[in-house]
């Protein structure tokens, strides 16, 4: 029976490589690509009997439905808690422009007492408002600074407060206006120098403008998820495809190409070793014609000479340096009287240092 009812609903669906398409779309929020769902026919056939019953986000129908219900019913009390924020916004703006006016222009009397009125009638509304407890608290506790919100309500002005709720509509409907036509302005600058009359019919249409382009932003913000999980999809394909077209070729250099290559390294390789070889003998050749061509028998001959006499003078300075070496030895315990030479001494000691270096220098080059 199950088997039979799976197979009613998977068909509904498509098949092959359309199924595979629909199942994906069905599961955007699900890591899978096509190449999972042909491995897996029976976890792909799973799939589509599920994507009858859920959405694409894995709620089930039922459970969307609810939470479609809680979704509007939390809009409808937003929308009525942001009316009256926006009123009261809007009486404490109301105030905020009369206070800044009333400290750089002479504001009318009328007006002035309009004004102080609604500061007044706000100011007591909300020190009930703070005092009122009995919302999240128990009633029995004590009230703050030892006042309750009817003594606070003793403090509304009782003058002018009918004629200021008669006005009050008026006022609020003109700031509400003003406010509307500066977001209009802001809206379309160019709009600036329009009539009123113009102005007030673009006002009306201005929330269906905003709508619409939140809508289109949405709708292309969508598209543009569509299209990344559709580039993703095609990346990891295409990633697939390289890879197996990589190992096609891997395949035909290792199986084909380096047989015929064997034979061909060899003969490279006994060529270059050949080559190399000969590279040697012709380098050491011209080493040796160097040689030749700079140490002639004259010039050896007279190196020889040269190296004799270097020799004779360091024997000399040798004997010359014991000779000094047991003077200063027997003349040191005299003290300063001696400097001179001591200094006479530090001075041979650097010549046969010298001849020694040149001894040195002119065995090396004879050696060679």
């Amino acid at each position: 029976m199950s088997g039979g009812s799976e197979s009613k609903l998977v068909p509904s669906l498509g098949t092959a490589d359309s199924l595979h398409q629909q199942v994906l779309a069905s599961f955007p929020l699900c890591d899978m690509t096509e190449e999972d769902l042909t491995q897996n026919p029976q976890f792909c056939k799973l799939l589509a009997t599920l994507a009858q019953h859920v959405d694409q986000t894995g709620l089930t129908v039922p459970l969307r439905t609810e939470l479609d219900k809680a979704e509007q019913k939390l809009q409808s009390q937003r929308r009525q808690w942001l009316r009256s924020e926006i009123l009261n916004t809007g009486l404490q703006e109301m105030i905020q422009d009369y206070c800044v006016r009333k400290h750089h222009t002479n504001v009318p009397l009328d007006e002035n007492l309009f004004h102080e009125t609604v500061r007044k009638c706000m100011l007591v509304a909300l020190c009930v408002r703070q005092l009122d407890t009995s919302i999240t608290t128990n009633q029995d506790q004590p009230c703050v600074l030892g006042l309750n919100p009817q003594q606070v309500m003793e403090l509304m002005p009782s003058e002018n407060v009918q004629q200021m709720k008669q006005n009050l509509p008026t006022e609020l409907e003109k700031h509400l206006k003003k406010k509307c036509l500066s977001l209009l302005l802001y809206y379309q600058p160019k709009w600036e120098n329009d009539s009123e009359g113009l102005k007030n019919s673009k006002l009306s249409h201005l929330s269906a403008q905003l709508e619409t382009e939140k809508k289109r932003a949405e709708s292309l913000k969508e598209i543009c998820q569509e299209n990344t999980v559709l580039l993703q999809r095609h990346t990891q394909r295409y990633l697939s495809e390289m890879t197996k077209c990589i190992q096609l070729l891997q395949s035909l250099i290792l199986d084909h190409r380096l047989k015929i290559q064997t034979d061909l390294d060899k003969k490279k390789l006994a060529y270059f070793e050949g080559k190399c070889e000969l590279v040697l003998q012709k380098i050491k050749s011209e080493m040796v014609e160097i040689q030749l061509d700079m140490y002639t028998t004259d010039i050896i001959s007279a190196h020889r000479k040269i190296r004799e006499k270097l020799e004779s003078e360091l024997k000399a300075s040798l004997v010359e340096k014991q000779s000094v070496e047991l003077k200063l030895a027997s003349f040191e315990i005299l003290g300063k009287e001696f400097a001179a030479l001591a200094e006479e001494y530090c001075k041979l000691r650097q010549e046969i240092e010298m001849k020694n270096w040149a001894l040195k220098e002119f065995t090396q080059y004879n050696n060679k």
